[in-house]
């Protein structure tokens, strides 16, 4: 079409194609990155290897890739309307990069060396070596999507000839268009009969009217009376063919309006459907929560019990009530629990091996860690040393009942970063990634009786707990956080009411990253830098927490290591948002060695299993098993202590499975129960209530300060957008400003350090090895003076 209106021509096509906008480009700063902001790329490495006029275009040019290696050169080949691009030219015959189709491409030029491909959700910003270079490439792709445009054009039209349509339907189209063109020309025909007899009739009365003579009369009239016949002849002529016409077409019109009535009642049909399936979806869900898992069994079981409980895995429905089945783990041996009396486990175990015995004394009901856990509540927590000293917010102002397509806007967005999405306050929830990080110590207490352990392995049953309950606040909470401007910091001060504080910082923007301290004086520090990679495809969307949680308790000097499972937001396109947590977690005690693994079953319709269930093991540094864990990690999670252990039937996978007899279970957490009202106040705990509550003596860089938050906050969200806009343009000016720097000093021949956390430091860690941001001080002791001197203006 684009060639069509500028007459086929080359030049006009380029004219037209330069002088329209690209739509794709101009989004590109909220979508992924700015075109300003890309670093200048080095020559191109010769001329292109094919001239213009040809079928076949190839050559090196420089293609942005990200901040990090910005343009990389790639040998670029133009060939069908496809223009593709490989790292090297020896890859064309295995491996190509990427593809774009000229046919539905946007071309665009940013400056003298520039290039700007877009297609749908594919953006590509070429340099060439040279403005002539350039012009080059150019003109060969306007030539190509020219071309490409009427291949697709041509093929279109000749579709139907290669349709494997039969005649009569062929016959059935063509015939009432031939029948009605006829119609047509015999109406035209008419038309001028009759345009002509009247025009003689006319002539005729005329004549008339000036007659005197009598005598003459007669033969007017009759000549009137002739032409008025000959009038009248071809208006029934003429009225017989429209009647003809507007009989085929009326009969024709109504086959069409069944037709259309079909495709009408076909897509509302769809649509009911697909609604009826997200109810079922949704009721599918519900019942299943619902439905009571295998409870566990308190009483004593003898050698028949055991015998059935090294059976298949596909005949759990049959066997006995006191046997619980966990799924294998992939990298850990298969397992099943059999709860067992205390008082009659020694005499149950004859047919048990030894390989990991225990007494029943050392499970002491009132003297165990492990039994006052199962007690704890969020109140009695709060004891009399831990009564808050300050009242804190209870509630928050409800949330707006804004209706907003979310496929509308994530439609164009798959395979994106979830990071580089521009998304509404809409779609999130009146708190910081910072904020959520904090929540993670929403059960602290369960660290403050961990310190209290004084074996290494019923301490990493508090640890594998603590792990598993920060995911208790996702089950409901949907939304996603605000994503924190760079520099952004928060503090829980908790010191005097709970025992710890902590920090966390924004240290990175691309891609985000976050850093995170939390000291107790009750014994026990945590750090950890997560970063958060996600991708969105299309029915769901996985986040994937990238980066090691560290735990060190003063006292006994146990180190403990662990990273999160992957997140995954369901239900994206139809039907209720829902979240899941799947994938495995090991915890690592590097100084004695100890090691927890745990497994989060992921959701599944077709499993008799309880959802959200977790299951692992806590083993020595020497293998041996000394405690199952098992839970959901929406409620509670329970441990039960190994007194005998042996080696069962092999399962249907290959794998072999392992017989622990265990005692009673005991509970070491449970999830507290969420706030009245919490359905309107995005499903926050009593914790998340306070995190955003206005406090005096932070810094200014804290994300109680954030102005679009507060707005979301109060239920304001136009003016939160429009704040959020403004927040996210003025930290890409910053950015622009500082890649400007670099270039620079890189011009100069100096060094550009880049950008530098403020409270935190990078440092090799000596247990992983990674490099990771660690608190360097200096914060508390800022707050104390309120001399935030340093703090940059990012709101």
């Amino acid at each position: 079409k684009a060639a069509a209106l500028c007459g086929g021509g080359t030049r006009g096509l380029v004219s037209l194609l330069s002088a329209v906008p690209c739509l794709a480009c101009h989004e590109l700063p909220a979508m992924s990155a700015e075109p300003g902001g890309r670093g200048g790329g080095g020559p191109a490495g010769g001329p292109p290897a094919a001239p213009p006029g040809s079928d076949t275009y190839k050559g090196w040019l420089f293609k942005w890739t990200n901040y990090l290696k910005g343009y990389q050169r790639r040998w670029f080949v133009l060939s069908n309307g496809l223009l593709s691009y490989y790292r090297t030219q020896a890859e064309m015959a295995h491996t190509c990069r990427g593809t774009i189709n000229l046919s539905t491409a946007h071309i665009d030029t940013e400056d003298s060396c520039n290039i700007v491909l877009s297609n749908g959700g594919r953006t590509y910003h070429l340099k060439a070596n040279s403005e002539v270079e350039r012009q080059r490439w150019v003109t060969a792709l306007e030539l190509a999507k020219a071309k490409a445009i009427r291949m697709r054009n041509n093929q279109s039209d000749d579709s139907g000839d290669e349709e494997p349509a039969s005649q009569s339907d062929k016959s059935e189209l063509h015939g009432p268009l031939k029948t009605l063109s006829s119609k047509l020309e015999d109406l035209s025909t008419c038309n001028e009969l009759i345009a002509k007899h009247g025009a003689a009739l006319q002539r005729s009365l005329s004549e008339l009217e000036s007659l005197r003579l009598p005598a003459d009369s007669g033969e007017k009239i009759k000549a009137v009376n002739e032409r008025a016949t000959l009038f009248r002849i071809t208006s029934n002529a003429m009225i017989n063919a429209c009647r003809d016409f507007l009989d085929l077409a009326e009969s024709h019109s109504r086959k069409w309006q069944r037709l259309l009535q079909h495709e009408r009642e076909q897509r509302i049909r769809l649509e009911e459907t697909i609604e009826q399936l997200a109810k079922q979806h949704n009721s599918l869900e519900r019942a299943c929560r619902g439905a009571p898992g295998l409870a566990s069994a308190t009483a004593s079981i003898s050698s028949a019990a055991k015998g059935s409980v090294q059976s298949a895995k596909g005949e759990a429905s049959d066997e006995d009530e006191e046997t619980e089945y966990f799924d294998a783990m992939e990298d850990a041996p298969a397992f099943i629990t059999v709860t067992a009396d205390p008082k009659h486990h020694r005499r149950s175990g004859s047919n048990l091996s030894g390989a990991s015995e225990g007494h029943p004394e050392d499970w002491n009901l009132e003297d165990s860690v492990f039994e006052s856990s199962n007690q704890s509540s969020y109140n009695e927590s709060m004891g009399k040393d831990l009564l808050p000293r300050k009242r804190r917010r209870s509630r928050i102002p409800d949330k707006p009942n804004y209706s907003l397509n979310l496929w509308s806007i994530m439609k164009n967005c798959i395979g994106k970063e979830l990071s580089k999405i521009p998304m509404p306050v809409n779609f999130n929830e009146p708190l910081s990634m910072l904020q959520r990080l904090t929540e993670d110590l929403e059960y602290h207490e369960l660290l403050d009786k961990a310190v209290k352990c004084e074996s290494s392995t019923e301490q990493m049953c508090f640890v594998a707990a603590f792990s598993v309950s920060s995911y208790s606040t996702t089950v409901h909470r949907t939304a996603k956080p605000f994503n924190p401007l760079l520099g952004e910091t928060y503090e829980l001060d908790r010191l005097e009411e709970l025992g710890f504080r902590s920090l966390c910082e924004q240290v990175s923007h691309h891609p985000p990253a976050a850093a995170h301290h939390v000291y107790s004086r009750r014994g026990w520090t945590l750090w950890q830098e997560i970063t958060i990679a996600s991708k969105f495809r299309g029915k769901y969307l996985s986040i994937m927490p990238l980066g090691a949680i560290h735990l060190e308790f003063h006292s006994s000097g146990n180190h403990y290591v662990w990273r999160k499972v992957t997140s995954t937001v369901h239900n994206i396109i139809v039907g209720k948002l829902w979240i899941d947590q799947s994938g495995e977690i090991e915890i690592v005690n590097h100084k004695s060695k100890d090691k927890c693994q745990l497994k989060f079953t992921p959701y599944s319709y077709f499993s008799r299993d309880v959802p959200r269930k977790v299951t692992g093991v806590v083993s020595d540094a020497d293998g041996k098993a000394h405690y199952v864990m098992s839970g959901t990690w929406d409620e509670k999670m329970e441990c039960s202590k190994i007194v005998h252990s042996s080696h069962g039937s092999t399962s249907t996978e290959g794998k072999q499975k392992t017989v622990y007899q265990t005692l009673s279970p005991k509970v070491l957490w449970r999830k507290y129960p969420l706030p009245e009202n919490a359905e309107n106040m995005y499903f926050f705990s009593e914790l998340a209530l306070t995190l955003n509550e206005p406090e005096e003596r932070v810094a200014p860089t804290d994300s109680r300060l954030r102005p679009d938050q507060r707005l979301m906050e109060s239920g304001r969200w136009d003016e939160a957008n429009v704040e959020k806009q403004r927040l996210e343009e003025k930290q890409r000016a910053v950015r622009r400003r500082r890649e400007a720097e670099a270039v620079e000093a890189l011009e100069e021949g100096k060094e550009y350090e880049g950008y530098i956390p403020l409270w935190f430091e990078r440092k090799v860690d000596a247990v992983t090895g990674e490099l990771i941001c660690v608190y360097k001080g200096g914060y508390w002791e800022a707050k104390d003076k309120q001399d935030w001197s340093v703090c940059p203006d990012i709101f």
